[in-house]
Parts: structure tokens; sequence; C-alpha cells
């Protein structure tokens, strides 16, 4: 089955984040937050993601069992680019914290369809 995304009047087949993204990447934001940097091949790309609710707080509290509320999304259009930063469940290098770089926080992300 596919499943199609209406960009600016154009119906536009679905496509998986890795395919439109050319980093995806987390890390630290200090020992409380991480931070999740998305950026994008080209300005279609950004526009789809920057429009798909895949990308929205809502959703991405949803993957992480946060409330829409904790997520911070931040739009970079200059650099086709889209920034997350949210709580950790665990304060960094804590006992039990399985990444204490945050660097591996994005994973949710990567089976996204936008």
């Amino acid at each position: 089955m596919v499943v199609s995304l209406r960009v600016d009047a154009m119906t536009l087949p679905a496509l998986p984040l890795v395919e439109l993204a050319s980093v995806i990447r987390s890390k630290n934001a200090g020992p409380l937050c991480v931070t999740i940097d998305l950026f994008f091949r080209d300005a279609s790309a950004y526009a789809r993601a920057a429009h798909s609710k895949a990308l929205q707080a809502p959703s991405i509290a949803s993957l992480y069992g946060l409330q829409a509320s904790q997520i911070r999304r931040y739009e970079l259009p200059e650099v086709l680019a889209i920034k997350l930063s949210m709580p950790r469940a665990v304060c960094a290098g804590d006992p039990g914290d399985g990444d204490v770089y945050g660097a591996q926080q994005h994973a949710p992300l990567l089976q996204l369809i936008l």
C-alpha cells in the first residue's frame, strides 16, 4: 500500500526519513536533555519534513514516551534542518544510563515514513 503526502498542492509518495535526510544524529544538550539534528538533502526534502505530521511534537513525544509539551522543535530552513530537543530519561552518566553521550537516541526516528 502506497500512502501519499500533500505538500504545496502536490501529492508525493511516502518516503522513509532516512532517504530524505543526509544527517540524522543525536547528542547531549547538557546532562538532562538530548537533541536530535535532522539535515535534509535539498529544499523539497526539507519542506516535506517540515510539514510532516510524523515530525511534529505529538508524534515525536509518542515515540519517546513523553508529553508533547516536553518536545522542543526548531525549524532551520536556511540550513535545511530540523532540531528536536527533549529531556533525557536518565541523567547522562547516572547508573542506568545506557548512552552517556546521547549518540544513539535518534534510533526511533530511523523507521519514520514521511
